[in-house]
């Protein structure tokens, strides 16, 4: 059985998503749910600092062709994984740019890494210092299974999330069978929250969930750039209230 969702084209190319702040979509990888493999979109976001060095969440590859845009941007510093799932091509920069320096979440050092070339100087945790503080926050969200670090860019105000939060536009989903599996799974837009078997890390973690994401609301994102599906140009707020409901958040 195809399982069909288009790729956020054009490739390997800035998209500008707000002051000194670029997301750029790559291509799509195989995903394991449940007993059928889904296709998924992927994307990168870029963060220049105040002090022009680049900040790398998710990387997608690395083509000549975003190699040289980013280098037009600034020098690259640091390559963030923000949870195990996404880290996959972060050897492939770490070896174009080896004065980086890596930053992981927890749990990441669970999958079978090193043989991509890939190594993490520093791990992501609640409370650690970080050398862009002050511009971009963080909190790390811990679940049984995956635990994943959210950030917010506050000159662009906008938060930055991978598996969270997950918000497919149906008219990039193809097939009656794809629809069906992507709205039981709870991941269809305008309604994106995070798949229900992701949920199930949080079992008995709800307290604990419902606190990150207070927190998250307490930065006042405007905007939300998310590695699956649509990205939320306005109203973050309302949006992230409504995707956080399975939790236990309320709406405003």
């Amino acid at each position: 059985m195809a399982w069909q969702i288009d790729a956020y084209e054009p490739l390997y190319e800035l998209k500008p998503f707000g002051p000194d702040i670029w997301l750029a979509d790559g291509p799509l990888i195989d995903f394991k749910a449940g007993i059928v493999t889904v296709p998924y979109p992927t994307r990168m976001t870029i963060v220049r600092l105040k002090d022009g060095k680049l900040w790398l969440h998710s990387p997608v590859p690395l083509t000549d062709k975003l190699k040289a845009q980013v280098d037009a941007l600034g020098e690259v510093a640091y390559l963030v994984a923000p949870n195990k799932i996404h880290y996959w091509w972060i050897g492939e920069w770490m070896a174009a740019y080896p004065d980086a320096q890596s930053f992981a979440a927890p749990r990441v050092e669970e999958r079978s890494w090193p043989e991509k070339g890939v190594r993490f100087d520093h791990e992501l945790t609640n409370g650690a210092d970080t050398p862009w503080a002050g511009e971009i926050a963080f909190c790390v969200v811990e679940g049984h299974v995956l635990s994943e670090a959210v950030f917010f860019h506050a000159a662009s105000r906008t938060l930055i999330v991978t598996d969270l939060i997950e918000n497919f536009e149906p008219e990039k989903v193809h097939g009656f069978w794809t629809h069906l599996l992507l709205r039981l799974t709870g991941i269809m837009a305008p309604n994106g929250a995070a798949p229900r078997d992701l949920r199930a890390t949080f079992f008995g973690r709800k307290a604990h969930l419902r606190a990150k994401v207070e927190k998250i609301l307490s930065w006042q994102p405007e905007k939300i750039i998310l590695a699956h599906g649509a990205c939320i140009e306005n109203g973050a707020l309302s949006f992230l209230r409504r995707s956080f409901r399975w939790a236990g958040i309320k709406p405003a």
